[in-house]
């Protein structure tokens, strides 16, 4: 896996104050996307023990909520195998804490993923430049929804998070 970019202390991409990890790769290449930088798998630097160490030290403070895994595309190919060992590695170390994941993919594709055990929200679906919306808490586009995944499993259809 490679990454752009570890944002400390983010308010913006989940609730609480959040450690996010912008992976490197994606094939959604939505018209109007923020982070197109990000779309190139081989692009970035490579995800090393130092970047981990970077990671897990934010998420070590006691007033830092979580992780969202953002890009690009954390479900890309070239990332779902390293995001799911370190999101499974994450919430072993820190059960109290929260995951996020941002993906184009819609929640009818990710829900037959691994990672979905260890995530606490996702939010799904590409980002639609004609639905934005700057007033929408989380999402980009109103197409997207933010899903509450523990209590989605649970009953067996989509809960919104809200």
């Amino acid at each position: 896996m490679r990454y752009h970019n570890i944002t400390k202390d983010d308010m913006l991409n989940g609730e609480g104050l959040r450690v996010v990890l912008w992976v490197a790769g994606c094939a959604h290449a939505c018209k109007g996307c923020q982070n197109p930088i990000t779309w190139d798998p081989s692009g970035g630097l490579p995800f090393d023990r130092l970047a981990k160490e970077e990671v897990f030290d934010e998420l070590d403070k006691d007033y830092v909520s979580g992780l969202t895994f953002s890009g690009g595309d954390p479900l890309h190919p070239a990332n779902i195998a390293d995001v799911t060992e370190l999101a499974r590695e994450i919430k072993a170390r820190y059960p109290d804490k929260t995951i996020w994941l941002y993906t184009g993919d819609t929640w009818d594709k990710v829900k037959e993923y691994e990672i979905v055990k260890y995530l606490d929200v996702v939010v799904d679906g590409e980002f639609e430049e004609s639905r934005k919306d700057v007033l929408l808490h989380w999402k980009g586009s109103a197409n997207q929804m933010v899903i509450d995944v523990k209590n989605t499993l649970e009953v067996g259809m989509v809960v919104l998070y809200d």
